[in-house]
């Protein structure tokens, strides 16, 4: 197998992108299972008696009582309640763990080590390794004897595994779908590896990851986001391992936007899933969503999907009709549709904007 390494200019650079078939890898993640090796993530932890408190006082989640074994997502954010860090959390053993894009982990290591004061919390980088597996086949038994297990966790659970480390079941969007994170010292990655290759797992590089994480329109921090994204335009308050923002807890920096965009239920913006025209060359993260020559939109993660061909996620003007004509890439040279399925509900309305509108007798 020749590994090809990830593009130098996107958020994976430094780790595998494919094993010289990719979209071979990305079916091998719908009908059997592969691990993609995503160490090149950063993971924190948080120790003290103060940790859970404290994180759930400068958070978007409700992590005070968080149960040992417990997973969700967390962001913070700024003043404004755009979005800053992103994180997916695991409480284990009286540890906290934080794991975040590469290119986050010191800056996010940096602020909450500021935010300390006189709480008994202690933040640090930690040196383990994300492994990620996905397929219908990682719950047979020779995949369990790997990991240890009688059975797999539940989803957003975590265990811990034997050496060190723990396994956490991820939410999935497709019935028969198994996600699991593995975070283990970065010392054994290579032999866990081997052990999964031994029990029929396939190693698989990042494309296939962002292909299924795109496919089931999954945000990531810095792509499908900009410097103004909030909470709402993303899909990160949502029901149970979908939310990283919980609406019934106490203050928190930016939680004055969370819930004025809550009450009223119009967030400026939606992301959604194009298709592409696959005809001409690839667009870019970053470039412009166009109807009838007007930008209305930023292009997020692009990918070719094995069943899907050409797709990327977009944050659009809230409010686009389906069969809205859009041009993406350079110049507006790329055709692109909406996936009409990832649009969200025309009819929501936010419980503050119902209040007013029976107020002008606009709903009985």
């Amino acid at each position: 197998m020749t590994a090809a390494p990830a593009p130098d200019s996107g958020p994976d650079a430094g780790a595998i992108w494919h094993y010289g078939d990719p979209l071979s890898e990305q079916r091998a993640a719908e009908t059997d299972a592969v691990l993609v090796d995503r160490s090149h993530r950063a993971v924190l932890t948080l120790t003290g008696a103060d940790r859970q408190s404290w994180l759930h006082n400068i958070s978007t989640q409700h992590v005070s009582e968080l149960p040992d074994g417990a997973s969700t997502q967390n962001l913070s954010l700024d003043g404004q309640g755009r979005v800053e860090d992103h994180w997916m959390q695991t409480e284990l053993g009286g540890v906290s763990y934080l794991d975040t894009e590469p290119w986050r982990g010191e800056p996010l290591l940096n602020y909450l080590s500021k935010m300390v004061f006189w709480s008994d919390v202690t933040p640090a980088a930690a040196d383990l390794a994300v492994l990620s597996l996905i397929g219908p086949r990682l719950g047979d038994r020779a995949v369990l004897e790997v990991l240890g297990l009688d059975a797999l966790p539940d989803e957003v659970a975590a265990i811990p595994l034997p050496g060190g480390g723990f396994v956490r079941r991820m939410p999935t969007s497709g019935a028969g779908q198994i996600e699991l994170d593995l975070l283990v010292p970065r010392g054994d990655a290579a032999d866990w590896q081997r052990r999964f290759a031994q029990a029929g797992v396939r190693p698989a590089g990042v494309w296939a990851y962002e292909a299924h994480r795109v496919a089931a329109v999954r945000p990531r921090l810095g792509v499908d986001t900009d410097e103004r994204t909030i909470p709402h335009e993303v899909r990160w308050i949502g029901g149970p391992g979908d939310g990283a923002v919980h609406l019934d807890k106490g203050c928190y920096r930016g939680q004055e936007t969370v819930a004025r965009v809550h009450n009223l239920g119009k967030p400026p913006r939606m992301l959604v899933l194009l298709h592409l025209d696959g005809s001409v060359d690839r667009p870019s993260t970053g470039d412009a969503v166009l109807a009838g020559g007007r930008v209305v939109g930023r292009l997020g993660t692009v990918v070719d999907h094995v069943d899907l061909g050409p797709i990327a996620l977009a944050l659009l003007k809230r409010g686009i009709p389906a069969d809205t004509e859009l041009a993406t890439g350079p110049e507006g040279s790329v055709a692109a549709v909406i996936d009409a399925d990832t649009l969200p509900p025309s009819e929501q309305i936010g419980a503050g904007r119902l209040a007013v509108e029976r107020l002008r007798g606009g709903t009985r």
